[in-house]
């Protein structure tokens, strides 16, 4: 029973996409080819990464990751190759350098910003409020001693 159990959870799991035609004969640049399709994002599918995903375009990219990895090139040669061709867009974890920094510290800095702006105008406010004058307070006495309320 357990066996059986065991084989459902195998079939079930998901599926690569990764064809038989596909797989290289050297283990060792299959294993990297593999780890790093994984991290590359499919550019029609919804954050699949190539491995992943049985789109036409996937396919080409985990060709050319193969085939990158056949020429020699490094984990990082291979990464940057598909990252000049096809844009930042295609990393799954996008790098934390220059625009990218910007981009996610944005928000912070706008935050910080608009609190700024904020706490400038409820200061402002809080100065224009004080005690009143002499003049005001007895303006105020009149109208509270009035025995007619008055219309504003």
């Amino acid at each position: 029973m357990r066996r059986l159990a065991l084989l459902l959870a195998l079939v079930a799991a998901p599926a690569l996409a990764v064809e038989p035609d596909e797989v290289l004969d050297d283990p060792a640049l299959e294993a990297r080819a593999r780890a790093l399709s994984q991290g590359l994002r499919c550019l029609v599918c919804r954050n699949e990464s190539i491995d992943e995903s049985n789109a036409g375009i996937a396919r080409d990219l985990r060709l050319l990751v193969r085939e990158r990895l056949e020429l020699g090139d490094d984990d990082a040669a291979v990464i940057d190759y598909v990252v000049a061709r096809y844009g930042e867009y295609v990393l799954l974890a996008p790098r934390a350098d220059g625009s990218n920094l910007l981009l996610w510290g944005m928000p912070l800095l706008l935050l910080l910003i608009g609190g700024g702006f904020a706490v400038a105008a409820i200061a402002r406010q809080r100065g224009t409020l004080g005690a009143l004058s002499a003049e005001e307070e007895a303006q105020l006495a009149e109208l509270m001693d009035g025995d007619e309320p008055r219309a504003p």
